[in-house]
């Protein structure tokens, strides 16, 4: 068994997961975002993710695969309209449009990134105790 492609594959996972965290962080500080440069109120991100062939292992010729970012694209649902006359991006009838983050569903996609994270880093872990074993044997 090859330890180090199991690592790669590992952290792999990790990197994705880290710019899924990203992401997410982005959203929440966003969450009242109503005016960006490219005008208009924040559009939530979203995450994708895709797998990808990395190379046959020996006889019995197993694919495996890593995973990665696949895009990074804009939720297009609209924001909710709130009516507040005095805000700065208000229109004429008095309503701002907000950003389309929801703050319960990114706290939600927050936490299950984060458990992702974790378990594939107690993989790595696992795998780092599992190669100093065998080095103590070879001794």
């Amino acid at each position: 068994m090859n330890l180090i492609s199991g690592i790669d594959i590992t952290a792999s996972a990790l990197n994705a997961q880290k710019t899924r965290l990203d992401i997410v962080a982005q959203n929440i500080a966003n969450a009242q975002t109503t005016r960006t440069p490219s005008g208009g109120p924040y559009q939530r991100q979203v995450v994708s993710f895709e797998g990808e062939l990395v190379r046959h292992t020996g006889a019995g010729g197993l694919a495996l695969q890593t995973v990665k970012v696949g895009s990074i694209t804009a939720d297009r649902t609209p924001g909710q309209q709130v009516y507040n006359p005095q805000h700065p991006d208000a229109k004429t009838d008095g309503l701002v449009t907000m950003p389309n983050v929801n703050l319960a569903y990114e706290m939600v996609d927050l936490i299950t990134a984060s458990r992702a994270y974790e378990a594939n880093l107690s993989v790595a872990k696992s795998a780092r105790q599992l190669a100093m074993k065998a080095l103590e044997i070879g001794k």
